[in-house]
């Protein structure tokens, strides 16, 4: 199937603010794309970009002061399965893990292993190891945290979440990796597209936030807020978590004033 993914964000500024943007298809997608992908601002200011140290495609800009629209496009191919579900695939030792996840079983800015551990052994600890575990884990957050827009915070961590019981989707994710990385399964923080394909049509549509785990020697999908496999993931950004793939960090303040995202489904020419 073709599905069609963009955005549109309107930000005000009082003086000239540098951008860093994650905005675009990730680089493991790049296949994919249908389309060209298509990025421009209104006004027009010059852009370049770079690779992050997690594989992120980032574009840097200075936003003039007064409004700037940013606005992107991209049609990418996808395979139309839902994410895989694989009850063999097993957890991996520490010291066997490959180094470049080592990483991911560290405490990080908005995932407190420290504070959480104790509390993810005694929930999951007597569980058998592997993908059955994980998903405990997931089904654990997803009954756990009521989801409500209203009550995002910006600054709420695993730790608050797991107390105050509410958040929005990256709430669920920080969850569910710092318990994966207080059991010693690496966990990383995802966000992208996830349109609503073969579920109800919810709106408005945003970004999603969902997580990745390592077992059996690849990193798997996991969604502890929706719960279920869904079709169409397309990854914008990964990192430890959402301190690492800001959609937009501006180095200066700035107000927010529109913020528009669509993924869909698109029909293929006959």
């Amino acid at each position: 199937m073709l599905i069609r993914c963009g955005y549109e964000i309107t930000m005000s500024f009082d003086q000239p603010t540098a951008l860093v943007c994650l905005l675009s298809v990730h680089e493991d997608r790049r296949a994919d794309i249908r389309s060209q992908e298509t990025a421009f601002t209104t006004p027009e200011v010059p852009m370049s970009i770079y690779v992050d140290l997690f594989g992120n495609r980032c574009r840097r800009l200075v936003a003039p002061p007064g409004d700037l629209m940013i606005w992107g496009d991209a049609t990418v191919e996808d395979s139309g399965h839902p994410d895989p579900v694989l009850p063999w695939a097993r957890e991996i030792p520490v010291t066997d893990l490959p180094d470049s996840t080592l990483a991911y079983l560290m405490g990080s800015r908005y995932c407190e292993t420290d504070r959480l551990s104790q509390i993810a052994w005694d929930h999951f600890g007597k569980i058998p190891p592997g993908w059955g575990r994980v998903q405990a884990i997931c089904d654990f957050v997803n009954n756990h945290i009521k989801f409500d827009y209203l009550q995002a915070r910006s600054t709420r961590t695993a730790y608050e979440v797991y107390h105050e019981r509410i958040g929005v989707c990256r709430d669920f994710a920080h969850l569910a990796v710092t318990f994966c990385r207080c059991l010693n399964i690496p966990a990383r923080y995802v966000n992208g597209h996830l349109g609503d394909i073969g579920v109800p049509v919810v709106e408005p549509m945003d970004f999603s936030a969902w997580i990745e785990v390592f077992l059996d020697g690849a990193w798997r999908t996991f969604d502890p807020r929706n719960n279920v496999p869904r079709i169409g993931r397309i990854v914008v950004a990964r990192g430890r978590d959402a301190a690492d793939v800001p959609l937009v960090n501006s180095f200066g303040p700035h107000v927010l004033k529109t913020f528009r995202v669509w993924t869909y489904e698109v029909r293929q020419a006959a």
